[in-house]
């Protein structure tokens, strides 16, 4: 097994691990309310999914 010959810096182990961030989840608009929702989900605003009503009014 490798063992590091120096010790890697703060700023080197950062540098490395730059790239794994959190991304901003898509958002599409509902083509019912306009409101935005994620791509392939029931729209929380009406509750329409594909066209048809998936969720109550009270409940959406």
């Amino acid at each position: 097994m490798g063992v590091p010959k120096s010790r890697s810096s703060k700023q080197r182990k950062r540098l490395r691990r730059m790239h794994y961030k959190a991304e901003a989840p898509t958002l599409v608009a509902c083509p019912r309310c306009k409101a935005l929702k994620r791509p392939h989900a029931v729209c929380l605003n009406c509750g329409y999914y594909k066209g048809r009503q998936v969720l109550a009014e009270e409940q959406a």
